[in-house]
């Protein structure tokens, strides 16, 4: 929670990504990834651009997983024939980037259904200090590589996955006046972060809850 106070005052990387309260782990085909309280409620994949490291596994096109993971996904796709991973990773990106966006608006509300308590609260916590100290962000995510399924796990009936995220984001800090404290519109930083979903596949919900974010160093 310390971290999250910090970021929130730090002025150069204030909102540029969303720290974990958790710790780190890791696609049913219908639309992926969010598990809102709302079950009707979606969104739609950003576009992606292309970059892959070496020793990845591909999925349908650059859509991919890390040989470390491939157990676990194994393991997801015997436990659930209808799991998709470039349908689940499009779901991610989706994710990412609506979450995002709105904790940089500070309208964590918009977004509570798709994320477990502990990241709601602990997103919520560095709005309300951003918000004391009469900051505003005015980020806006350039780019977005392809996403990455970096851990994956099923136990009893249970799937996590880890998806590492790397994007640049053009970020700015203003104070209560509109004046820029921090950043640059026209200089990108990039962020590197690992968010963790999970769903019982043994539910008939396809969806996906977000319950841990982490910044990969």
């Amino acid at each position: 929670m310390t971290a999250i106070v910090l970021f929130a005052l730090v002025a150069l990387f204030i909102g540029l990504r969303l720290y974990a309260v958790l710790g780190e782990r890791t696609g049913h085909e219908q639309q992926p990834i969010l598990k809102p309280a709302d079950p009707d409620a979606r969104v739609e994949s950003p576009p992606a651009t292309a970059h892959r490291e070496a020793g990845v596994v591909t999925d349908q096109g650059d859509l991919a997983y890390v040989p470390l993971a491939g157990p676990g996904i194994r393991a997801l796709l015997a436990a659930d024939p209808s799991f998709d991973v470039a349908r689940f990773l499009e779901g991610a990106s989706a994710a990412y980037r609506q979450i995002l966006e709105a904790f940089w608006r500070g309208d964590m509300e918009s977004v509570r259904p798709f994320v477990d308590n502990n990241v709601y609260l602990a997103f919520s916590a560095a709005v309300e200090q951003r918000n004391a100290d009469g900051l505003k962000l005015d980020n806006r995510l350039v780019a977005i590589e392809p996403p990455l399924i970096v851990e994956a796990e099923v136990e009893k009936g249970v799937a996590e996955l880890t998806v590492r995220f790397e994007a640049d984001i053009a970020a700015v800090t203003r104070n209560a006046n509109g004046e820029v404290v921090a950043g640059s519109m026209s200089d990108a930083v990039q962020s590197r972060d690992r968010w963790t979903f999970r769903r019982d596949v043994r539910s008939a919900d396809p969806n996906w809850l977000l319950i841990e974010t982490d910044e990969e160093e």
